[in-house]
């Protein structure tokens, strides 16, 4: 009914050569000029991203901490190789927050209450009191709060999270540690993905005979155990960032690889791949400008989640030594030394342990908010 109207306001019409205009080939004809600028691809994602809100607290939460890695050393009173034997293990200390009771520098010790008198200087109160049978022996013993700096000379001295066994100061080798393991993961995933995404576009998108020969290589290097590849590398290069990024990319880039070609081989029937073909697009052409960017969301999503496993991968090798080696720290020898004193001096785990895990939640959170930014089907939600 609706074309129906239309056809006949149009047969009703009475046209005048003043409703029409000469136009040269030159000129520009558009019905309505656009109010605003084009939007490509990545910036409607960045848009959409930016609307997620979990995802933006683990975008700042993620800059805060690769800011503290860069700046935080510097922010420190001592360096990250700086040791006093005889400020060892002490308990974080925070200005301002000492006078609330929280990081004050103390520690509690077990004691005779017949050696009290001797912590008198440092004693702050009593926590509790018990006895203690040694044989035909009972002692009373007493549970003390003191302050921990007090003891051994350093009113003046601030460790905000605590010393090490060596007297080292935690926070400058927490913050120099999560700089050298983001370092690392970092690089280990971009060559990682620059190999992955690149050879399993290639496999995929001519499929046959060279993705069964591309398949075939990618499962020769995945039988290969990690762990072995690491102890050759260490064994011949030594353990140092360099040769572990080598073992890390020795067979790292083939989840990447089999994201991309799981995703091409989903993306290049499509029709609109088709139609480009048809136009005379080349292979380059298609793979990079018009499968890639429409199947790049679950590599983007892997590649978030790779770098915190690199991370707890590099951890997991410095507790068998083949990590990075002393006195440069990394989140990894962190946890590892801290491991040695956990009953007594929680906080040389906890600080370590509470970085990587805001890693792992905030690339786990911003990878989510990626992953849906770059859908294209997504794309007006």
């Amino acid at each position: 009914m609706h074309h129906n109207n239309n056809a006949e306001l149009i047969k009703n019409y009475t046209f005048t050569e003043d409703d029409f205009k000469f136009h040269e080939k030159s000129d520009v004809i558009a019905d309505v000029a656009p109010e605003n600028p084009p939007v490509g691809f990545f910036k409607d994602a960045m848009i959409r991203f930016s609307k997620n809100k979990a995802s933006m607290v683990a975008l700042f939460m993620l800059v805060f901490i690769i800011v503290m890695a860069i700046f935080g050393p510097m922010m420190g009173d001592f360096h990250f190789r700086e040791q006093n034997v005889q400020w060892d293990r002490l308990p974080p200390r925070i200005p301002f927050l000492e006078n609330l009771g929280i990081f004050d520098g103390t520690s509690t010790v077990t004691v005779q209450v017949a050696n009290m008198p001797n912590w008198e200087h440092v004693y702050i109160e009593t926590v509790r009191t018990f006895y203690q049978t040694a044989g035909a022996r009972t002692v009373a013993m007493a549970e003390i709060r003191i302050d921990a700096y007090a003891n051994v000379g350093a009113e003046d001295i601030y460790f905000w999270f605590g010393s090490d066994m060596l007297g080292r100061d935690l926070w400058t080798r927490l913050w120099r540690g999560a700089r050298v393991s983001l370092m690392m993961a970092a690089i280990a995933v971009l060559i990682n993905l620059t190999i992955g995404v690149i050879y399993g576009a290639v496999a995929a998108y001519y499929g046959k005979k060279t993705d069964l020969i591309m398949l075939n290589i990618m499962e020769i290097f995945s039988a290969v155990p990690t762990l072995i590849v690491v102890i050759l590398i260490a064994t011949r290069l030594g353990t140092s960032m360099w040769s572990l990024i080598g073992a890390l990319t020795f067979s790292g880039w083939i989840g990447m690889a089999n994201m991309m070609r799981a995703q091409f081989y989903r993306h290049k029937g499509q029709e609109y791949v088709m139609a480009a073909r048809i136009m005379g697009a080349s292979d380059k052409r298609l793979i990079f400008r018009y499968i890639l960017p429409n199947a790049i969301g679950p590599t983007i999503t892997q590649v978030a989640v790779a770098i915190p496993v690199f991370m707890m991968t590099e951890a997991f090798l410095s507790y068998l030594g083949l990590g990075i080696q002393a006195p440069e720290p990394s989140v990894g020898v962190l946890l590892s030394q801290g491991q040695e004193m956990l009953l007594t001096n929680p906080h040389a785990v906890f600080f370590p342990a509470l970085v990587i895990s805001l890693l792992m939640l905030s690339f786990q959170m911003m990878s989510n908010g990626l992953r849906d930014a770059f859908d294209p089907t997504l794309r007006g939600h």
